[in-house]
């Protein structure tokens, strides 16, 4: 599905469709570049499942980042282009 920029030019929106949660270091730069809500910050127990992060932090043992609206994601890559691991996958959809 290609797209025009504001001046003419083509340009296909690639959207964010997953995170890997094996190499996510839960930094929150994608969260901070991203005016969507399309992702949140999560917590992994010891036990490897997802848990709400609170202020008691002890259960914690990493911090990841989840989608939390994928409908939301207009494809502008800001947040691949923050990210230090690269742990985003992005794709164009039809």
């Amino acid at each position: 599905m290609a797209s025009v920029t504001r001046d003419g030019r083509e340009w296909s929106p690639e959207y964010l469709v997953s995170i890997d949660p094996e190499k996510c270091i839960g930094c929150g730069r994608c969260y901070k570049v991203c005016g969507r809500d399309v992702m949140t910050l999560k917590g992994l127990n010891e036990d490897g499942e997802m848990i709400e992060l609170d202020d008691d932090d002890d259960e914690v043992e990493k911090k990841i980042m989840v989608m939390t609206d994928i409908g939301a994601c207009i494809g502008c890559g800001a947040c691949a282009r923050v990210c230090p691991t690269n742990c985003q996958i992005h794709a164009i959809v039809a």
